[in-house]
């Protein structure tokens, strides 16, 4: 039997919702993950102190007795200032910023990138240490959106060279190319972008769950993921957003865009390095990358991982997971906090 012991894993981009969703997919995150970092796009936003801590607490209760720590984000207004993020800087662990419309419950995004017009939150954020998480998409030709952010990306990275700037849940390899390009530059991966590409969702019978924006693209987009999560480099971090919507939301016309993968997403990460050989850099992608980029140090956990088979369940609640009613080849034999 081959087995593994992952040490404080992160997942560094993670939907939890709220209300009673809340309370199905918080527990399966918490009992696995030593933290994850909390997108904010509620509806309402989080968008002041007393909204991030209340939903910090409300994400706590849901999870329980779990060691685990909720990392806090603010959804992004130009108007923020140093004034008003200097009191909240030891709360907020990064500033998420969406286009607007681009995604979901991302309305009240960023119209425009004028670089002008964020100064003063971008330079708040450079002086105060908070990192920009992106949703890196324009809105484009859907398989081209990604691409054509990456000047922006770009753009803010030489603006703002003390900030450090996270593209989000990247699926295109022009994002990799970008990150060698800037030293304030860094990625999140999702464990679906490193499986599929966009003929899995559409090429023969349309598959719903495995719908997301961004939309998987193409095999030599997925290669250059894969290659970049395998070789532990060291600007590339999990980040599973993990985004559970209920069974009808899924099923149905104007199907919602978002893969549920908390529950089996460190024993299928588990499954994926071993076939490729890579086991031994499972750890800086799950952890200690993050750990660097981030500057976070999370509760102590202790996860072992076999090569034993698991039974995915066909939903959790009213959400139909990744896998569903198939077998992985892994699984999580304890945590230990």
């Amino acid at each position: 039997m081959t087995e593994i012991i992952l040490h404080e894993p992160l997942d560094m981009h993670l939907h939890l919702r709220d209300g009673d969703m809340l309370h199905t997919v918080a527990p399966l995150s918490a009992r696995s993950f030593s933290g994850a970092l909390i997108m904010p796009n509620l509806v309402p936003p989080i968008t002041d102190g007393e909204m991030l801590r209340a939903y910090r607490r409300r994400i706590l209760d849901a999870a329980g007795e779990e060691c685990f720590e909720p990392y806090m984000t603010l959804f992004f207004k130009p108007e923020y200032d140093f004034d008003f993020l200097a009191p909240l800087a030891e709360e907020v662990t990064a500033i998420k910023l969406y286009p607007a419309g681009i995604t979901t419950n991302s309305e009240g995004g960023v119209s425009g990138f004028d670089v002008e017009t964020l100064r003063p939150a971008l330079e708040a954020m450079s002086e105060l240490g908070i990192p920009l998480c992106i949703h890196g998409e324009t809105g484009g030709f859907v398989l081209d959106r990604e691409r054509e952010f990456v000047p922006i990306y770009e753009e803010l990275a030489v603006a703002f060279p003390e900030l450090s700037i996270v593209m989000e849940h990247i699926t295109d390899a022009a994002s990799l190319e970008a990150l060698e390009r800037h030293p304030n530059l860094y990625a999140t991966i999702t464990l679906h972008h490193l499986l599929i590409t966009l003929d899995d969702v559409a090429g023969g019978m349309l598959q719903p769950h495995l719908f997301c924006k961004p939309i998987a693209k193409r095999p030599e987009d997925r290669e250059a993921l894969l290659h970049a999560a395998l070789s532990a480099h060291p600007k590339v971090m999990f980040g599973s957003d993990s985004a559970p919507h209920p069974r009808h939301a899924k099923e149905a016309p104007g199907c919602a865009a978002g893969v549920f993968t908390a529950p089996i997403a460190l024993p299928a990460l588990a499954e994926l390095f071993a076939r490729h050989g890579k086991l031994e850099n499972l750890q800086h992608f799950i952890s200690l990358n993050a750990r660097e980029i981030y500057q976070i140090d999370p509760p102590a956990k202790k996860v072992r991982l076999v090569d034993t088979p698991m039974q995915v369940p066909e939903k959790y609640g009213e959400v139909v997971p990744l896998f569903a009613g198939r077998k992985i080849g892994w699984s999580i034999a304890d945590v230990e906090c």
